[in-house]
């Protein structure tokens, strides 16, 4: 057995790519067999080194390595002799019509095909004008090879196929050797031969292409050689977003998006910088496992996954996103204590640290009413509320400015409450709520760039994916967190507790920047309720 991965290298991978990928190098892994890494560029427009690179860098990130790398661009010149064999056989000619009425020809599957008045040239006539395409004497867009088959076929794909045509452009391996490439269909069947890979896995789109396929190796088969077999599986669909490259092309265009990379589409290089991990991403593709049944699965499956992984991995932090000072009146001014608090409670391994506490704090804005609300278990005026690893506080009053907002909320603290990780729970006195916090004197600013799904409806292609962009799929803002986090390198992963799991993508000059991967809990069921 003998496996590949084949792709296009005219933009980045995507999680559609990872069901390809687990499928090919695993199988390959399975059964001791190679798995060879295959770039398919028979197209020089749109192809180039970085999406190689970028390629490489996600199949590495997902812990997969290759047996080797090959091109179709290897091939060339061994499909561009097959092509003059299949001339000479009369079951290839050079049509000197427009793709425009080529297309017009073919009908429909209900409806009896054209031929080209062009189709019964001699072979000599075919070989004379396929051999001045290749020497650039014939201009781009004046002919096509076309393998010779059924324009009656049923299948539309089997209506004299196109299998050259003239590009003058620039290869970004070849260069300016050749003019004529050879298309897709051509071009993979055969190479899947050269390179003797056994299974050619592809997903189901490529379904009604498969008499094709056969088609092309019946004309090279040696029986003595191993014959490609062409096996489909359903594709990866998830909801709320969309991986079609010349889509995503449009959203960088545009200035929707700014790259490939982008956290709010679902490339593998954009969900790295997400900070999803690569054990994740293979998990959620054995979980919804192989089929040839086409769905759309929930993203908040993914994020589940996500989340129930990182919650094993990341430290657990306190941040404050959106902050309102809090004062504790009956605190002594320059006190300082140092409280314990565990990294993960998931792993003792993990450790302690020691975060300062003081009169002065911030808490989150949204965690403070002034007048109390029905569900609301927060803080409010006469209300008490633990702060998270300290000590019970009681809202008393409130300090305004001149436009009536907020500035401090001022509280007293019990201190008997303080809380100890072995205390008996009956002993200690009972509050409904938690609240992170951060020291006013010891805080320290970190940028966060939070994320939300780049589109507002389940299916964003309906009935246009241009409508159904989220005008709030991303917010910058400056957190004051803990400490601790100076210590945080780039790829370190934490959660900001009550918040959710966060990624340093960079650390520069002291300023320390953090990507949203997941909330803690799933909110995109409970907003996509009310679109």
């Amino acid at each position: 057995m003998k496996f590949r991965f084949p792709p296009e290298p005219n933009g980045y991978l995507h999680v559609g790519h990872i069901k390809a990928i687990c499928l090919n190098f695993e199988l390959g892994k399975k059964y001791n067999s190679p798995v060879i890494l295959r770039f398919d560029d028979t197209n020089p427009i749109g192809e180039s080194r970085k999406f190689i690179e970028s390629i490489k860098k996600d199949i590495l990130f997902l812990g997969f390595k290759w047996d080797k790398i090959t091109y179709a661009s290897d091939y060339f010149q061994k499909l561009y002799e097959l092509a003059i064999e299949l001339i000479k056989k009369n079951k290839a000619y050079v049509d000197s019509q427009s793709q425009n009425k080529i297309k017009l020809q073919r009908k429909t599957p209900f409806e009896t095909g054209i031929n080209s008045f062009y189709r019964n040239r001699s072979i000599n006539q075919n070989l004379h004008l396929f051999h001045k395409m290749k020497n650039g004497l014939l201009k781009e867009g004046s002919c096509v090879l076309r393998a010779k088959i059924d324009m009656n076929s049923p299948n539309m794909n089997m209506r004299d196929p196109i299998m050259y045509r003239i590009l003058q452009k620039k290869h970004h391996r070849t260069m300016n050797e050749w003019c004529i490439y050879p298309t897709y269909d051509w071009t993979h069947g055969q190479c899947d031969y050269f390179e003797q890979i056994s299974h050619s896995l592809c997903s189901l789109e490529f379904e009604n292409r498969r008499p094709l396929y056969n088609w092309y190796l019946d004309q090279i088969f040696d029986k003595k050689k191993i014959r490609p077999k062409q096996i489909e599986f359903s594709r990866l669909n998830l909801s709320h977003t969309i991986t079609s490259k010349r889509k995503i092309q449009y959203l960088i265009e545009n200035k929707i998006i700014p790259s490939w990379d982008d956290p709010r589409i679902l490339t593998i290089s954009g969900l790295r910088r997400k900070g999803y991990t690569s054990l994740s991403l293979i998990n959620f593709i054995h979980k919804i496992g192989i089929s040839k049944r086409n769905n759309i699965i929930n993203i908040s499956f993914l994020e589940f996954l996500v989340r129930e992984h990182l919650n094993k991995i990341s430290t657990r932090v306190m941040v404050v996103l959106r902050p309102i000072k809090l004062i504790i009146d009956n605190y002594y001014m320059n006190k300082i204590e140092w409280i314990e608090i565990e990294n993960n409670p998931e792993d003792y391994k993990f450790g302690t640290r020691k975060v300062p506490f003081s009169k002065e704090l911030y808490i989150e804005k949204d965690d403070f009413l002034e007048e109390e609300k029905k569900e609301f278990f927060r803080l409010c005026i006469g209300k008490e509320v633990r702060l998270k690893n300290a000590y019970i506080i009681k809202a008393n009053y409130v300090i305004k400015n001149d436009k009536g907002e907020i500035e401090e909320i001022h509280c007293t603290y019990d201190k008997k409450s303080k809380y100890r990780k072995n205390d008996n729970i009956q002993l200690k006195k009972r509050v409904k709520s938690t609240l992170h916090w951060v020291s006013a004197k010891h805080y320290f600013p970190i940028k966060i760039y939070l994320y939300n799904h780049l589109f507002l409806k389940r299916n964003p292609d309906i009935p246009n994916f241009k409508i159904n962009i989220n005008p709030k799929s991303k917010d910058k803002i400056i957190g004051y967190a803990e400490p601790y986090l100076k210590k945080a390198r780039k790829g370190d992963r934490f959660q900001f507790q009550r918040i959710g799991y966060f990624y340093v993508e960079k650390k520069e000059n002291g300023e320390i920047i953090f990507n949203k991967t997941v909330s803690i809990k799933d909110q995109w069921k409970k907003i996509n309720k009310n679109l």
